[in-house]
């Protein structure tokens, strides 16, 4: 049984760094290699202490409404990337990756 509704429980993702420290202006990359091919359905999500997460780029690539677009997603297949072109002060937070198996979540 899957804990998590609409998720495959049989992929392992393997994010990494697992901790970043940089100074702003700097452009940082998170990746994320999963097990097997998930056709780019990859969601990024931040989540600050105290708050439920925050959706960043969904389907792999695609920006969420409301979100800077100093965020980008990329990759396809088992590699994925989030790319913060220019780190602010407020992006302090935790990132982590997602597979689904819906076009877009709601």
């Amino acid at each position: 049984m899957c804990p998590i509704s609409g998720a495959r429980c049989d992929i392992l993702m393997t994010q990494s760094p697992t901790s970043l420290f940089k100074s702003q202006v700097e452009r940082v990359s998170i990746t994320c290699r999963v097990s097997q091919g998930i056709s780019s359905y990859l969601n990024w999500y931040q989540q600050k202490p105290g708050q439920a997460p925050k959706l960043l780029i969904y389907h792999a690539n695609s920006l969420h409404s409301g979100v800077p677009s100093r965020f980008s997603g990329s990759g396809s297949g088992t590699d994925y990337t989030l790319t913060i072109s220019r780190l602010e002060t407020e992006d302090v937070a935790t990132y982590f990756s997602q597979q689904h198996n819906s076009y877009r979540p709601q």
